[in-house]
């Protein structure tokens, strides 16, 4: 109880007006872990299945025919918790124009793969039309990242954990000549990829041009606020602290978000008095306090924050006013789900929404695997059991 009195106070837990609830979309999909709108119409829901499909939601009812299905080139995630398969999903800004959509998955040979298909239609992808920007060989079965999405600038950004393992055993996160442990960005319209010249490390001796921020484990998750440009963070911790990083729209790049120096605010290599000079620290952190194994055994934890954060969005809809301008992010291991806002860089009115937004109608669940958003603002919440959950204003 402790603990959780001083997490409250530090982050200014002030009670909201609006009264959130949940409403199951679709259920039924395996291994979901992200989802995301059509760009013109947000009805049509696109969900990745980790194993390789993207299936599809169609006002309200899953689809059987699966929108792209490529189990055959995405390694099997077969153990619990493997963190391989297919990982991250998103449309062209001129998709509507040039029907191009992007993804990142793991393949049989190890390979983290950042490629380029078109459409058939909205309901089909043309298989047959992969573009493989790049290929990076993982060193270890873990801390993929995968996330990529694409920013206000057009760049796509993409999400590259420290190669795995524990400890960043190859201190790749401070490593600029290395793109692992880093978020990155691209221009897709060259070939096989451009980078932008305003990418802080661009044309720099021995450091990675692609490089957009560094310093980072396993970013699991990230985001842009619509309104803004300001970029959100949920980065898997150690074991000991989870966090979630903040950098702003007006920021040019090159921000290092500390690791393998730092676990959130705490020193990790060295363990004290660690230098902190040039670092930026996460706008918010929460104690890793849950066992991994019980959670890969689906076992409930009373009383605990979580042990894998998983970052979400800025709430932009137009369907919960009252919610302008709020972060909401979960934890893999809990099931919990928070929300703050951020003002002069820092996170105030911090929640704990888990029984108010009630996943599963109040059944347990603690695998929050992912959010998404919707061309119209809406928020989506996935159950990495099956369900996918859409954010709703209870009054």
């Amino acid at each position: 109880m402790k603990k959780l009195i001083c997490f409250i106070i530090t982050f200014s837990l002030v009670a909201g007006q609006v009264k959130l609830s949940s409403v199951l979309v679709a259920d039924g999909f395996k291994k979901p872990i992200y989802v995301t709108s059509h760009p013109r119409d947000s009805k049509l829901l696109y969900v990745l299945e980790q194993a390789g499909r993207i299936m599809l939601i169609e006002k309200g009812k899953r689809l059987k025919t699966a929108f792209l299905d490529i189990r055959a080139e995405v390694v099997t995630p077969n153990r619990p918790g493997d963190e391989r398969g297919l990982l991250g999903f998103a449309f062209h800004p001129n998709h509507s124009k040039n029907g191009k959509f992007y993804i990142n998955y793991m393949n049989n040979d190890g390979y983290t793969v950042v490629a380029e298909f078109q459409t058939k239609t909205r309901l089909e992808a043309d298989v047959s039309s992969e573009r493989i920007l790049f290929e990076l060989k993982q060193p270890f079965g873990n801390h993929n990242g995968g996330h990529i999405a694409f920013g206000p600038d057009g760049y796509l950004y993409i999400a590259i954990g420290d190669g795995g393992k524990a400890g960043d055993p190859l201190n790749a996160g401070q490593n600029l000549n290395s793109i692992f442990g880093k978020v990155i960005r691209i221009d897709v319209n060259q070939t096989p990829y451009g980078i932008p010249k305003t990418n802080p490390f661009y044309g720099q001796e021995n450091k990675r041009g692609e490089i957009w921020a560094w310093g980072l484990r396993n970013p699991w998750r990230f985001s842009f606020d619509r309104e803004n440009g300001d970029i959100y963070y949920g980065d898997v911790g150690q074991n000991k602290w989870e966090e979630i990083n903040y950098e702003p729209g007006t920021s040019k790049g090159g921000v290092n978000f500390g690791w393998r120096i730092m676990e959130a605010n705490h020193c990790y290599d060295p363990e004290e008095n660690c230098s902190q000079s040039g670092l930026t620290l996460p706008i918010l952190e929460y104690p890793n306090d849950a066992n991994y194994s019980r959670t890969l055994m689906g076992m409930d934890q009373i009383n605990v924050e979580g042990c894998s954060v998983t970052g979400g969005y800025v709430y932009r809809g137009e369907k919960i006013k009252e919610l302008q301008g709020t972060y909401f992010f979960g934890d893999y291991c809990s099931g919990n789900i928070w929300s703050f806002k951020v003002k002069d860089g820092k996170a105030i009115e911090f929640q704990n929404r888990t029984e108010e937004i009630n996943i599963a109608d109040g059944e347990f669940t603690n695998y929050i695997s992912s959010f998404g958003e919707g061309a119209d603002g809406d928020l989506y919440i996935i159950d990495f059991n099956g369900g996918i959950y859409k954010l709703i204003n209870k009054n």
